[in-house]
């Protein structure tokens, strides 16, 4: 069932009133003619005809609803009443917006055949009754004229509902997009915040716990680890402060360099100034791509970074291999925990973020808790073939 939108009340009247101004000249013409016959016009035609005409009209109020029954309705009862003629081919006009042949050829039947019985309803003296063919030509032209006028109408309305569907499709695909573009962000600004932050705000909690826990340190000690508590802070907000400026940046101005490989001996150094037991071993032949050497500090600050809250005190060691054209190798490995500490929050959202990153690039990553009880982080990197140039790195 096709569905059309509800008319209101000015649209009602102006299409009812259009019935009634085809219609009335049908009427005049009819009582005219039967004021020359004997006895002049009866009262059924200035009396019944009328109020039959207006129950016509009344009933193609639901002509939406109930478009063929009404219009068959209207077509069967025109045949008592002149005056219903234009309700019968507004009846008629509104079926035909369907565009379905077997309504609109069942209706117009009616209305011609009708249209024949309404002849013998008013018997006047016309030249016209010798062309029998004249009594059939006109009520079909009518007939075709309302048809073509409900299909042209018809067709309008597919078209306005497809172009309606189109924009509401569109618009529900902008607003995905847009959704899609707000998530990315969200998650660009977490992982970014998270790679930042993190690290620091574990060293510096990782020197607080052992400030906490260890009550034979001397006055030196203490104050070397309150120090580095202090600059780890310090750094935090730094570079907290440089996320944001990048964050509230014009978006097609440049951002700041981001650290690469050559920055992971810098890495492992601040995390030895925080009492973590860090030891490298670097096999690197040549210098990787900066995506590369990027993912591969990210993948060590994040592993130095869980190895600092879980397992504060371990020996952590930390390799890479690798050489052009074939992967760069990061594996990041630590012992037990020596003493018990409290457990720190888990948020699992570090490797969570790590895995995109390391998919992002093409490679591989794996991580799971050895036997001994400490925890091993490796992954693989694809190094595509290039000018090779020397690397040192020393710690």
């Amino acid at each position: 069932m096709d569905v059309v939108p509800r008319l209101g009340v000015w649209q009602q009247a102006w299409r009812l009133t259009a019935a009634v101004a085809l219609s009335l000249p049908v009427w005049l013409s009819t009582l005219a003619l039967m004021r020359d016959q004997p006895g002049g016009p009866g009262s059924w035609i200035l009396v019944g005809d009328p109020l039959v005409a207006l129950g016509c009209l009344t009933a193609l109020l639901w002509r939406r609803r109930w478009p063929l029954t009404v219009a068959l309705i209207v077509a069967v009862v025109s045949t008592v009443s002149a005056l219903a003629s234009g309700a019968a081919l507004l009846a008629l006009c509104s079926v035909s917006t369907r565009r379905r042949p077997v309504e609109i050829g069942s209706v117009v039947l009616a209305y011609v055949t009708a249209s024949q019985l309404a002849i013998g309803m008013y018997p006047v003296e016309s030249s016209a009754e010798a062309f029998w063919w004249v009594q059939i030509a006109v009520p079909t032209l009518t007939a075709g004229i309302a048809v073509a006028a409900g299909m042209a109408v018809g067709a309008r309305r597919v078209e306005v509902r497809s172009l309606r569907e189109r924009a509401e499709s569109a618009e529900r695909e902008q607003s995905a997009r847009a959704a899609q573009a707000r998530a990315l962000e969200r998650n660009r600004i977490a992982r970014e915040m998270h790679d930042v932050l993190a690290h620091r705000i574990s060293l510096v909690a990782m020197q607080a716990g052992v400030l906490d826990h260890r009550g034979d340190l001397s006055a030196d000690e203490n104050r070397v680890l309150v120090r580095g508590i202090a600059e780890g802070s310090h750094q935090a907000l730094e570079e907290l402060r440089e996320v944001l400026g990048v964050l509230r940046a014009d978006p097609g101005s440049p951002e700041p360099p981001q650290p690469s490989l050559d920055r992971v001996p810098d890495l492992v150094a601040d995390a030895r100034t925080s009492g973590l037991d860090v030891r490298l071993t670097d096999d690197v032949t040549g210098t990787p791509p900066d995506g590369v050497g990027r993912t591969c500090y990210r993948i060590v600050q994040e592993a130095l970074t869980n190895a600092a809250k879980h397992a504060p005190g371990a020996v952590v060691r930390v390799t890479l291999d690798g050489t052009a054209g074939g992967t760069l190798g990061i594996g990041v490995r630590n012992g037990p925990a020596p003493r018990r500490t409290a457990p720190p929050p888990a948020s699992g959202f570090g490797l969570l973020g790590l895995g995109e990153r390391i998919t992002l690039a093409g490679g591989r990553l794996d991580h799971r808790p050895t036997p001994e009880g400490g925890y091993v982080l490796t992954a693989r990197l694809p190094w595509p073939d290039g000018p090779a140039h020397s690397h040192e790195m020393s710690v």
